[in-house]
Formats: structure tokens, C-alpha cells, sequence
């Protein structure tokens, strides 16, 4: 068996590793000269385990995102030949509750302990699955004192520890990506722009190259492409049948100066706010959404947008996040943009049922477990939602096609 997947962005290369251990051959398709060089790398990494979710009070999104919080670890540990416990993370994040939250300090608290209860749940014998951390401890609330210490108490009205950290997606990216081009099972397609999938008594993938275009015939085909993904569906006319938006959003990392105290993980709720994401050997991530998000499209695909912003956008982005946070997340009035190292300024897209944005309390955005893998046929859709779930899905894709389902 032969299968063509589209995609060489984190889901696409998932999914071909894990087909590869399957036994499968695999040829992996992206238009970009080089895998995981776009939306794989301009995002925070978190691995949620579901505390984020609090205008999802059903709790379908948390244990979508517990499934695949638990998956995570095991399978790049498994692909990429890393003992879970030595993967570099992130700060365990603190979740702090915004005084313009869109959920009460009451919703927000009986979600997290719920949410908190069904992580323990979930982790029962098999504790060392996320990254060795412990998620049986206490959900604990922080004192007052704690929080003025840290946050602007007029901003941050209740603050909570939580296990949850994020992985550097760039130094994912980079194992991930030499691991693939290692794998004698996986050939890789690279300036190949897939312009539609054929039936011709068999699916046909039509790709345009420099050099013209080129036609190749597979057993099965999985998309797995992000920004491209419903327009290529569309064309075999498998329509969504719901509205939908694509968002570019940006973020900020940076390394911080010599001898400078590493700041908390911080994530902000429920509402259109932001994060602070801090590892260990410096590298610092800021994202905050009124500045950080920068378009918006409801086109099957969105337009081209830049992933490394040009001047003066960048600068901007920068002193206007770096500003904005460091009004209420203490730690930060100390940095200067002109004193930070190694920043990097880049850009994603999010891509999430519904027509309105996160500032409504109802949006689709709230709620992500209507996720997954759609199949007709040999014809394979993935839509992950979240990095979180990306291994999960590559593991269901690869065993649905060797199942012949």
C-alpha cells in the first residue's frame, strides 16, 4: 500500500511516521522548499490539557484536549527516541483569572476543578505520560499576596497553579523534521502545490511543481493541510456545511539579558487576552490577542499571509505586546525591547468553526472538540484543532487506513 499525504506541516509528518511504523509507504507532500516551516512554528506549544476552556462548561473540548495532552509525549518519545521525562518544557502554566473574564471567579473555579478531577482521572496508570509531570496534585488557589506580587491586583482577580506546560515548537519542528527525512519509508515531495485529488479508478494527486505539473496515483490520500485544507476538500466537494473563519495571529519570543530573573508561565482567561509562555534556558513567548491578531478570512483559503512580518509590522508587534502585558504582568516592566535576544516575530493562522471571533462569549472558537478525522472512502480529512491533538489523530489516521476502513 501506497498513501500520499498532504501536508508537511506537524500533522502531516505525524501522520506519515506513524504509517511508516505501520509498514505503509509514504510519499509527503508540501509546496513550502522545506517541511514544518510555517504554522508549526509560529505558535506557543502549549500542550493543553483542557484549562483553558472554561466557556465550553460541557467539558467535550477539555477531554478532547486530555486525550491528546496524554498522547503527546509517548509519541514523539516513541518516534523520535526520547526518554518523555527529558523533553525540555516549558514553566508549568498558572491560570489567572482577568478581571474582564467572560465567566465568572465561581464558573471559572468549578470548571478548573472539574477539569482538574477528569486530568486525574484520565492519568491513572499511566502518570509519567506528560512529560513525567504529575497530575494528581492539588488544583491550588493562589493567596492574594501571591497574586500582587506577580500581577496588577485591579487585573488578575484569582490566580491558579496548574501542570501544564508547553514544548518549543521550533526545536520540535527541527526533530521532527530530520527524523522524516530520515525514514526510508517516506519520501518527501517538497515545491509540490497540491491542486486537487482525482478519482481516475483509483485518487490521483495533482500537484504543480517548478517544473510543471505532475500527477501521482495512491491508495488512500490523507489532507492534512491547514490553511488549505477546505478548499481542497471543497474541490472533491466535501463542503463543510458551517461557517468558519481563519485568523492570523502572532506571537513574540525572545531570549532574555544575561543574568536576568526567568519570568512565570502565565495564561490569561476567558476572553480574547494572551499568555506568557517561559522555559527554563530563557526563551520567552508573549502573545496578547487585541495586538497579536492581525487578520481575519472566511474564504475557503485565506490570503497569503506572511508568517515573519515585515518592518515597521514587526517592531510594532513587539513594543505594542511587550507593552501592553507588562501593565499588569509585573515581571515584564523590566524588559526593554531594544535589550531582548534572538527575538523572533511570527504568525500562524487559526482555523476554527464559526463566523464570530473570541470576543463573543459564544463564538466556536470557546469550544474545539468538533474535530477529527472525516473519511469518504480512501480520502482522508484531519483537522487536529489544536497541536495537542496532532499525535493523537496521527495514530486513529494511520490505524483507520491500515484497517481498510
Amino acid at each position: 500500500m501506497r498513501v500520499g499525504v498532504l501536508g508537511g506541516g506537524l500533522q502531516g509528518c505525524c501522520i506519515a511516521l506513524a504509517l511508516s511504523q505501520r509498514g505503509v509507504e509514504v510519499a509527503l507532500f508540501d509546496r513550502n522548499n522545506e517541511l514544518l516551516s510555517r504554522t508549526a512554528v509560529a505558535n506557543e506549544g502549549k500542550v493543553h490539557l483542557g484549562y483553558m476552556y472554561a466557556n465550553d462548561p460541557s467539558h467535550s473540548t477539555a477531554r478532547m484536549m486530555i486525550d491528546g495532552a496524554l498522547a503527546f509525549a509517548p509519541f514523539f518519545a516513541r518516534h523520535l527516541g526520547l526518554e518523555i521525562e527529558s523533553m525540555a518544557v516549558s514553566r508549568p502554566a498558572t491560570y489567572v483569572v482577568h478581571r474582564d473574564s467572560q465567566r465568572s471567579l465561581e464558573e471559572i473555579l468549578q470548571y478548573l476543578q472539574v477539569t482538574h478531577q477528569m486530568i486525574g482521572e484520565a492519568s491513572e496508570g499511566k502518570r509519567n505520560c506528560y512529560f513525567g509531570r504529575d497530575l494528581l496534585g492539588e488544583l491550588r488557589k493562589w493567596s492574594s499576596v501571591e497574586c500582587e506580587e506577580q500581577f496588577d491586583p485591579t487585573v488578575a482577580i484569582a490566580a491558579f497553579d496548574t501542570p501544564e506546560v508547553a514544548i518549543d515548537p521550533v526545536a520540535l519542528a527541527r526533530a521532527v523534521n530530520a527524523r522524516t527525512k530520515a525514514d526510508p519509508r517516506i519520501e518527501i515531495k517538497l515545491q509540490h502545490h497540491v491542486q486537487s485529488v482525482e478519482d481516475t479508478g483509483g485518487l490521483e494527486v495533482l500537484a504543480r511543481t517548478p517544473t510543471g505539473i505532475v500527477r501521482e496515483r495512491y491508495d488512500h490520500v490523507v489532507n492534512a493541510l491547514w490553511d488549505g485544507r477546505l478548499l481542497l476538500n471543497a474541490r472533491r466537494g466535501l463542503h463543510p456545511g458551517r461557517p468558519w473563519l481563519h485568523r492570523l495571529k502572532y506571537g513574540i519570543s525572545f531570549r532574555l539579558p544575561e543574568n536576568n530573573g526567568i519570568p512565570l508561565s502565565a495564561t490569561f482567561i476567558s476572553g480574547p487576552f494572551g499568555e506568557v509562555v517561559s522555559h527554563s534556558n530563557g526563551l520567552t513567548y508573549l502573545t496578547w490577542y487585541p495586538i497579536c491578531l492581525r487578520g481575519m478570512s472566511s474564504d475557503y483559503a485565506p490570503p497569503e499571509w506572511a508568517t515573519y512580518p515585515s518592518e515597521p509590522l514587526r517592531s510594532q508587534l513587539l513594543e505594542d505586546t511587550l507593552k501592553a502585558m507588562s501593565q499588569f504582568v509585573l515581571c515584564l516592566r523590566s524588559f526593554e525591547a531594544k535589550s531582548l535576544r534572538d527575538v523572533v516575530v511570527k504568525g500562524g493562522v487559526i482555523l476554527a468553526w464559526g463566523n464570530t471571533d473570541i470576543y463573543d462569549p459564544q463564538s466556536e472558537l470557546h469550544r474545539r472538540f468538533d474535530i477529527g478525522i472525516t473519511s469518504i472512502g480512501c480520502f482522508h480529512s484531519v483537522d487536529p484543532g489544536k497541536l495537542t491533538m496532532v499525535p493523537y489523530f496521527a495514530d486513529l489516521c494511520a490505524d483507520r487506513i491500515v484497517a481498510g476502513v
